[in-house]
């Protein structure tokens, strides 16, 4: 009878061990398809984001371009003003040209990493050979924005040169309206997203909500304020 006792707790024990190693082998499996998982979400998210600033590279480039080439130049237009039109009409094509091909380049390198085998973490491979050049070409496209912006402030001088009637209005029409969105771009956007989209390091802040609190905080009455 204790023969036949021990050898079920010997059976007992035996089960335990086998399931206990079925279990870990399971929770292994588990762990590596989340890693994979990871891996993956990871290369998804550097992917959409090379894209886009890929795509929106190429078509300020394509503007720019369009812009100097099919722009109908008076004969008597002034010297610095046809240079300075065609020097920051081609230093826009050639920034945002620069930024597209690093963003395309880097794109197809991440896009060969290995999710499954993984012999180096994404997110060491992307510090490494990755993030430098990311940078470059969102500074870049940083630098190209307003730069094209300028070129059309120029644009219209150069369109309506020859118009006499009205042809300074509408010039320093077209100069308003691109100086503003410049304007726009640097206070607002710029000021908001650059080092937050260029420097991993920095936190997200908004510097207008800080701003907002602010001026709530002195419009409230002083008996709310003791509450």
């Amino acid at each position: 009878m204790m023969a036949i006792t021990a050898g079920m707790d010997m059976a007992d024990i035996g089960w335990e061990i086998k399931c206990r190693e079925e279990d870990l082998k399971q929770r292994a499996l588990e762990n590596e398809r989340r890693a994979i998982d990871d891996a993956r979400r990871s290369v998804d998210e550097k992917a959409e984001q090379l894209k886009a600033l890929g795509q929106q590279s190429a078509l300020i480039a394509g503007f720019a371009m369009v812009v100097m080439v099919e722009a109908s130049i008076p004969e008597d237009l002034n010297e610095v003003l046809l240079v300075l039109y065609g020097a920051s009409a081609s230093m826009v094509v050639a920034l945002m040209l620069i930024s597209m091909l690093n963003a395309t380049f880097i794109l197809v390198a991440i896009l060969r990493y290995d999710c499954v085998n993984r012999e180096v973490p994404f997110a060491h491979f992307w510090h490494t050979r990755c993030e430098t050049d990311f940078r470059l070409a969102l500074i870049l496209f940083s630098y190209g924005i307003p730069l094209f912006m300028f070129v059309l402030a120029l644009l219209g001088w150069v369109i309506f040169w020859d118009h006499t009637n009205a042809s300074v209005y509408a010039s320093s029409v077209v100069s308003v309206i691109a100086v503003g969105a410049m304007t726009v771009f640097y206070t607002h956007i710029q000021r908001k997203w650059g080092d937050f989209l260029i420097n991993p390091e920095v936190m997200l802040y908004n510097p207008d909500a800080g701003m907002a609190a602010s001026k709530h905080k002195r419009k409230q009455p002083d008996s709310a304020r003791s509450k």
